[in-house]
């Protein structure tokens, strides 16, 4: 009986650190977005992660939601101050996210402010 609980206990403990390392390291998707940094804030009540919105037209009504790993300090700085501005990030999607990482799938990995091509002058 020992054997069973035992090996039952393992398989599940294997199961969910297989799980943990697939979401987390093996990204569904990479890639680029432009738009106007609407938002960006440190929000949640048991664990804070940094969310933010991307406009991506001149209305905003198509909007990009991200999310920022508080260990990314270079990129949280950077979004703090092209706040308002035109910027371009590149993101990975992965296939979840568990909560203490972030409110979505996609996680920016770069930003670069770029110009504005509603306002050429």
């Amino acid at each position: 009986m020992r054997k069973i609980i035992f090996i039952l206990i393992s398989v599940i403990l294997l199961g969910s650190a297989i799980y943990f390392a697939f979401v987390y390291y093996v990204p569904f998707s990479e890639g680029y977005r432009s738009g106007e940094l609407i938002k960006f804030s440190n929000k949640g009540v048991l664990a804070k992660t940094w969310e933010g919105e991307l406009s991506q037209g001149i209305s905003g009504a198509q909007i990009f939601k991200f999310s920022v790993q508080d260990s990314e300090e270079e990129i949280i700085q950077k979004l703090i101050a092209y706040q308002g501005k035109y910027v371009k990030v590149t993101y990975k999607e992965r296939y979840a996210t568990f909560f203490w990482l972030g409110d979505t799938k996609y996680f920016i990995t770069d930003v670069v402010l770029e110009k504005s091509p509603h306002f050429n002058k």
